[in-house]
């Protein structure tokens, strides 16, 4: 048993950390709540996936980024700008569109979101 000890420990230390891992990505974001009431709210945020201040946008939110209302705007090859954000005027990443037709082209901070929409910030 004493020479099977070693792999023991490094088989159930193994087998912990993956449960971890599983455990944390299965929590919901801290954000959740907010972005969910964004979309309710009928905030659109619009962005290119090679805009990186959209990626930084998206990283306020942490885990809770996949749940913003997005709309990708971006052509495949990045090289154009889809009908659906010509449609509303999109010409600047990140842009949000607010229910009362508010368009502000800048990077928010979960609790500027909160107060402009008057969503709960948890």
């Amino acid at each position: 048993m004493k020479k099977y000890l070693p792999t023991i420990l490094i088989i159930g230390t193994i087998v912990v950390v993956i449960g971890l891992i599983f455990y944390a990505k299965s929590r919901p974001g801290q954000y959740d709540n907010l972005a969910r009431c964004l979309k309710d709210k009928g905030a659109i945020f619009y962005g290119a996936f090679w805009c990186s201040h959209c990626q930084d946008q998206k990283a306020e939110f942490g885990k809770s980024a996949k749940l913003l209302p997005y709309t990708e705007c971006s052509t495949p090859d990045g090289k154009g700008q889809l009908p659906v954000c010509n449609d509303v005027g999109i010409s600047s990443y990140p842009t949000w569109v607010f229910s009362n037709g508010e368009k502000t082209s800048r990077v928010f901070t979960p609790q500027e979101l909160a107060d402009k929409t008057g969503c709960p910030l948890n």
